[in-house]
């Protein structure tokens, strides 16, 4: 039996020419171009540091270069925790192969067998003090061409760089307040734009008096397409005055009720589904349940909440447009502006900028197409679109709400031996670039307009959507997985980070614990006995042992464990909480571990562990979403409250790190996993426990009651 022929990466598949991944500058410095965005995630520094290892470089002379559909590799979107699995092992295969084809020039231009030849700091050298570089020997190698399978990166050993803690490229800018995000970039001759959109939901624009708007000063231009009408000015003072006063003269067809908001599993299973079965497993003895554990969870609607509202600009010149964003997905934006605009793709750039948070699909993309229509009636100059925060807490998508039911059959010794999981929910995706219509919000109100987009799932290859995660890593002998995708869609959905899978794990972590109770079981050995991943269990001591499990009982003190493998093909992370709960709940620490494989930049996964444990405290304790029957009510941080910095809890993190496996990322390992030790550390505290998030006070004395 012969071996299957090696394949190219998935991302160096789809563009394999080497010259649109390297260059070699005039500078001194190798230009790196991969398609994938920097989010705040520190992807840039990893990818930086996997090319300096390949190249034999020092990591300051790589200069890594923003996404632009002009110049860049087309990555599809930065989402999933996929940017070291897809561009980072890109890059490794074409710098390795790159560094080969440097090395051959190099030997017939100094007369030695490259396997006496090195590469030190891109100065390549060999036996009596021969030399050259990559730049004096760029004008002699051409990179015009496709990627092979021949040429192989370095082995672990011989790796300088790779695993290795480095500073981020991105932060000095950040730290001292020099531009590097769009909001603070401006273009020369800019001009500043700002939309008139409804306070209602689904409602549509039917008149317009302009009047009053044309007596501000400094004003350029009044837009109107149909339902989508904006102001251009000269500053965005001017804007904003305009903008009131078209409010004012603005009439508005009658909206679309939105679901009640206090029962949001009862909306969720009343609606149109379409209904799939993700995964079943048959036991091989029949057995008859002594008891049926039947539990619902719920997760409300969930904001993206970026600090910074969503920006973008954009400029005419002809017939052809250039768009600047923070769209984390800048060829599929392209594909839905050229729909709209009805352009060819070819006449739109669109580049991407730094933007002051992402998590998912937000609304970097709606403003672009905003800048773009706007950017019409300025007559060649730049336009600057920023939207208010009530704008992006009322229009922007949101995390789709999920109620989940499990039944779990146990036997006269609470053993599981059956397991039903059903999840209603919204569909997790309706991002730009994947649908013959656009999903951008400007399309559904132009003169011509677009249907909204029903949001789908993610096939499960892809990890999922609503389901994403509801497979248990665990061994139990039968289960039955099903997905009942909504086909209305009310409340705008889209993707946020992780997807379903917060919901998932929150629901199966919190019944595990509860059957582990009935067991009077600790909570740990009884996930370590129906695990057969080493690697699962390794994260699970390990963070067990980090947080010196268990710690004797205190009253108004709490521990919790959640464990996940994200995707379950991605980072395996376990996480133990330790709340306090004499008046609100207040976590105080968080101890966790995680296994990415090859960790690229350490303290880059430690950052975002922390991170995504810190926001995942913030979506258990305080984010919902909310609305009456007409509209968002939730449009400012008042409203909207989100974790303060007085409580961010300690966060303690250990990497386990396997060099020798191939890297994935970490970007969303840590939500479930902390959203589920939370909640079960609510019940070890207080002895109820809360199956409704957030996690609040109302919430905590309702299952108290309920429980009594």
């Amino acid at each position: 039996m012969t071996s299957p022929a090696p394949k190219l990466p998935v991302s160096l598949e789809a563009n394999p020419r080497l010259s649109s991944w390297v260059r070699f500058t005039d500078d001194g410095r190798v230009a790196i171009s991969p398609g994938k965005v920097e989010i705040g995630q520190g992807i840039v520094t990893a990818l930086a540091q996997i090319a300096a290892d390949e190249l034999d470089v020092d990591t300051a002379k790589v200069e890594m270069i923003r996404a632009s559909t002009a110049t860049s590799p087309n990555e599809g979107v930065t989402s999933g925790s996929l940017s070291i699995q897809q561009s980072g092992r890109a890059l490794r295969h074409v710098c390795a192969e790159v560094r080969q084809r440097f090395l051959v020039a190099a030997s017939e231009r100094l007369g030695v067998d490259t396997s006496l030849l090195d590469v030190d700091d891109g100065v390549i050298s060999g036996p009596g003090n021969v030399r050259t570089s990559y730049w004096e020997l760029a004008g002699d190698v051409s990179l015009d061409h496709d990627a092979s399978t021949v040429v192989l990166a370095k082995t672990v050993a011989w790796r300088a760089v790779a695993g290795h803690s480095v500073q981020r490229v991105d932060i000095p800018d950040k730290l001292f307040a020099r531009p590097r995000f769009i909001h603070d970039s401006p273009l020369p001759g800019l001009l500043h734009g700002r939309v008139l959109r409804p306070d209602v939901s689904g409602a549509r624009l039917t008149a317009l008096d302009e009047t009053a708007a044309r007596t501000i000063p400094g004003l350029v231009a009044i837009a109107r397409d149909g339902g989508f009408a904006g102001v251009v000015a000269d500053s965005e003072a001017a804007a904003e005055a305009a903008l009131n006063l078209l409010r004012k003269g603005a009439t508005w067809s009658a909206g679309e009720p939105l679901p009640d908001g206090n029962d949001l599993a009862g909306f969720l299973k009343s609606q149109p589904v379409e209904t799939t079965v993700i995964d079943t497993r048959s036991a091989v003895s029949t057995q008859k349940a002594a008891r049926v554990l039947r539990r619902q969870y719920i997760r409300p609607y969930i904001a993206h909440a970026s600090i910074a509202p969503s920006c973008a600009m954009a400029r005419w010149d002809g017939d052809r447009v250039h768009v600047w964003t923070h769209s984390q997905g800048v060829y599929l934006l392209r594909a839905d502006l050229a729909i709209v605009l009805k352009l060819p793709a070819e006449n739109i750039v669109v580049e991407h900028m730094e933007g002051a948070g992402c998590y998912g699909h937000n609304a970097a993309d709606d403003v672009a197409l905003d800048a773009v229509l706007l950017a019409k009636a300025a007559g060649g100059r730049p336009v600057r679109v920023q939207w208010s925060r009530h704008d992006e807490m009322f229009h922007a998508p949101f995390g789709a709400a999920m109620a989940i039911e499990i039944e779990a059959d146990l036997d006269e010794d609470h053993e599981i031996i059956g397991w039903r999981h059903a999840i209603w929910s919204n569909g997790h995706a309706a991002r730009p670039g994947r649908a013959a219509q656009p999903a951008l919000l400007a399309a559904s109100e132009i003169a011509a307009p677009y249907p909204r987009m029903i949001s789908t799932n993610p096939p499960a290859g892809n990890g999922g959507g609503g389901d994403r995660n509801s497979i248990p890593l665990y061994e139990l002998p039968a289960w039955t997985i099903t997905s009942h995708r909504l086909l209305t869609m009310p409340v705008r959905t889209s993707a946020l980070r992780t997807l379903g899978a917060q919901g998932n794990v929150f629901a199966i972590e919190s019944l595990l614990d509860e059957i582990a109770a009935l067991r009077g079981e600790d909570p740990i050995a009884f996930r370590l006995r129906h695990l057969r991943d080493e690697r699962a269990k390794d994260v699970l001591r390990t963070a067990a042992q980090r947080a010196r499990w268990k710690p004797e009982r205190r009253s108004g003190v709490g521990h919790g464990v959640g464990f996940a493998r994200y995707k379950n093909t991605g980072a395996y992370c376990a996480a133990i909480a330790e709340i306090e709960g004499t008046d609100d709940i207040r976590v105080k620490r968080l101890t966790l571990a995680v296994d990415v494989g090859e960790a690229i930049n350490p303290d880059g996964v430690v950052n975002q562990i922390e991170g995504g444990a810190i926001q995942a405290t913030s979506w258990v304790l305080k984010e919902r979403v909310r609305f009456d029957r007409s509209r968002i009510t939730s449009t400012s941080w008042t409203d909207y409250p989100i974790l303060t910095f007085s409580e961010v809890p300690a966060v303690d993190v250990e990497i386990i790190q396997r060099p020798e496996i191939e890297p994935v990322g970490a970007g969303e390992a840590a939500h479930g996993p902390v959203t589920a030790a939370i909640a079960n550390a609510v019940y070890d505290c207080l002895g109820v426990r809360v199956r409704d998030l957030p996690i609040t006070r109302d919430k905590i004395i309702a299952a108290m009651e309920l429980a009594s």
